[in-house]
This record gives C-alpha cells, structure tokens and sequence, in this order.
C-alpha cells in the first residue's frame, strides 16, 4: 500500500522549533513533489509550501517565509518540514502531500494523515 506517513508533532512553547518528518511508504519520494498543509480548527486547509524534486521551495503563506523551511533526503525516503520562531498562529494539523509531477504545480496524488503541532504556552 502506497502511502504518506507524517510523524513529529507536538506541544510546543512559542519561540520554540519543531521538525516535522514525511515517509514515503511502498514508493520512493524521489520524483515527487512534497506538498505542506495545515488546517487549523474551524479553518479550511491551506498550502503551506512545497518542495519540488529537484528541492526547489515554493511558499505559499507570507507568515512563514522567514520561519520554515523544507528539505528532503531522498536516501532516508523522507521530506522535512522545519519550524522555527512558532507562534500560536501556527497550531494546526500538518499535512504532507505528494505529486508525481515533481514541480509543485499540479495536484497531489498522496496524502499522509497528518501530525498535530500545537504552539502554546
């Protein structure tokens, strides 16, 4: 079975940082686009950023350009979401995501099923 698997979630103090890890498992993440979402309660989902297979980054909200940032390793299999300066803005559902097309631009055939991150004091 082809799927996503997220892991790394937390309790966080605001300041604080927090990596978040992406598995692929049953395929390779190498050709693939990886995707970062969130859905905060009572929100809708939104892209965080993505990063391409060629580890480009494309962000998607200003609030985090400055804080986050994503990596890959594809000898591990994994994607890295990293979490710097937390606000409680940022508590939500993590989400990675990802795209055969490996550019960020089209739609993401897997899903993982999410790490919580909560920034509180």
């Amino acid at each position: 079975q082809l799927k996503l698997v997220e892991s790394g979630g937390g309790l966080v103090q605001p300041g604080e940082s927090r990596r978040l890890s992406c598995v692929g498992s049953g395929f390779t993440l190498y050709y693939y686009a990886i995707g970062w979402f969130r859905q905060a309660p009572g929100k809708e989902r939104e892209e965080v950023l993505c990063i391409s297979n060629t580890s480009n980054s494309t962000y998607y909200i200003d609030s985090v350009k400055d804080r986050f940032t994503a990596s890959r390793d594809n000898v591990k299999n994994v994607a890295y979401l990293h979490m710097n300066d937390l606000e409680p803005d940022d508590t939500a559902m993590y989400y990675c995501a990802a795209s055969l097309d490996g550019s960020c631009r089209y739609e993401y055939e897997y899903w993982g099923q999410g790490t919580q991150v909560t920034v509180s004091s």
